[in-house]
């Protein structure tokens, strides 16, 4: 298929999950993908299986303004402007509200909202040049509701979220559509370390914090990383122009 052929899409957080599994659908539907990573070797492994053509842009830190605009317009320069962009790195750390530092609250911040402000800052104006562009922000379940331990990453996402929704806005007659996927628990590295610190704190096995963490989300099963894709990939097609503002729900709820 190649309904995305002449597309460019920035995927960050790309060297594996759901970035990887993202960068994967893209390239399927023609697109050509740029990988924005910390990860260059795992970059690399993802970027092997694609067939359409690819960049790797390695950043220190999402958050750091300017490599993320050096990247972004390196991209650019080899692909063409960026057309299709996916907010998806990010990091989770489970501490107890009192146990919380304000840095932490602040690298939360740093991650998962100024990595996607830069980003979109960076391409939106090739976007209005063109007069088209989809802006996906992967958020969370914990952006539109409460969890226990993970008060700096509930309010980081719930400012992901509303960014989202104020760029959707803003942007809503200029061609440019602007959508947040929140998945529940994700079958990824990032949820297998938690189960390992909650094991470790609590004595529960990791079967059992599986189990404890599912049932407080009301969530049947993990969601996979492909099921995320799909609800990204779904906001980038091209029948997707009149879709913006919108926060799609992934729980793994079959049916």
């Amino acid at each position: 298929m190649s309904i995305l052929a002449g597309q460019h899409a920035l995927v960050t957080g790309a060297n594996r999950g759901i970035g990887a599994a993202v960068v994967h659908s893209l390239a399927a539907l023609g697109a050509d993908v740029t990988l924005m990573v910390r990860d260059r070797a795992g970059a690399e492994r993802v970027a092997s299986g694609v067939r359409t053509r690819t960049h790797i842009v390695q950043v220190g830190n999402i958050s750091d303004r300017a490599a993320v605009v050096r990247g972004c317009t390196d991209a650019a320069a080899a692909l063409g402007p960026v057309s299709l962009l996916v907010n998806n790195a990010g990091s989770v750390e489970t501490v107890p509200f009192l146990k919380t530092t304000p840095e932490l609250f602040m690298e939360m911040f740093s991650v998962h909202v100024l990595g996607a402000l830069h980003t979109a800052q960076a391409v939106i104006p090739g976007m209005l040049a063109r007069g088209s562009g989809r802006i996906v922000n992967v958020a969370s379940i914990a952006g539109l509701a409460g969890a226990p331990f993970v008060a700096h990453y509930v309010t980081a996402k719930h400012a992901l979220v509303g960014l989202t929704r104020a760029l959707a806005a803003e942007f809503a007659t200029k061609g440019i559509t602007v959508n947040a996927v929140c998945p529940g628990y994700v079958d990824t590295d990032l949820v297998s370390g938690s189960l390992a610190r909650i094991s470790a704190k609590t004595g529960r096995s990791e079967a059992e914090a599986l189990q404890m963490i599912l049932a407080d989300a009301r969530q049947p099963r993990l969601v996979t990383v492909q099921e995320v894709a799909d609800a990204v990939v779904a906001y980038l097609l091209p029948d997707a122009a009149t879709r913006t503002g919108e926060t799609k729900v992934v729980m793994g709820i079959d049916g």
